[in-house]
């Protein structure tokens, strides 16, 4: 198998393993712990289960309040997928290819919630006292905040020295 192909596999394996990931806790969350239902389960003192319907996107923002919403939401959002689907398969460096998996493979949980019951479940709640620095998450949400931030990062920290572009472009001899 050549390496762009083992690339293109990889980036698909992990992005498939952070949904099926994603789709197994919420799972566990609605069946096992019944969360719909008791609403909030104390793990640490810093850290609860907490059933929280998102009707919108990250930071409640494009809410969805009509069924036409909704749906124009989860078009949205696929579209967004399948450009970074794209993307990912035509990258070259794996750090790479693994950020942008990761940020498929959340998107394609939280489509999968919105599709099939109209909004995203989110259950993790890290708070410390009253002050919460983030809002109420899930796997998905948390793998796309990672796969952004390694783009970020590698975008701000892996800059062409001058000349490196101009010798990869030249044409070979």
């Amino acid at each position: 198998m050549t390496t762009p192909a083992r690339r293109r596999l990889t980036g698909l394996a992990i992005a498939a393993a952070v949904a099926g990931l994603d789709r197994l806790v919420k799972w566990l969350m609605v069946n096992r712990l019944d969360l719909r239902e008791t609403r909030v389960v104390e793990i640490l003192p810093f850290f609860d289960l907490r059933w929280t319907e998102n009707y919108g996107v990250s930071l409640g923002l494009l809410t969805a309040e009509s069924m036409e919403m909704r749906w124009l939401l989860v078009a949205l959002t696929a579209s967004i997928a399948l450009a970074v689907c794209v993307w990912m398969l035509r990258e070259k460096a794996m750090a790479d290819v693994v950020a942008l998996a990761l940020v498929l493979g959340g998107a394609l949980g939280n489509i999968y919630d919105r599709a099939t019951i109209g909004f995203v479940i989110d259950y993790a709640d890290l708070h410390f006292g009253e002050f919460r620095p983030f809002l109420i998450f899930n796997i998905a949400d948390a793998a796309i905040t990672f796969g952004v931030l390694i783009i970020l990062a590698r975008s701000l920290l892996s800059r062409e020295k001058p000349g490196e572009a101009a010798a990869e472009t030249a044409p070979e001899s």
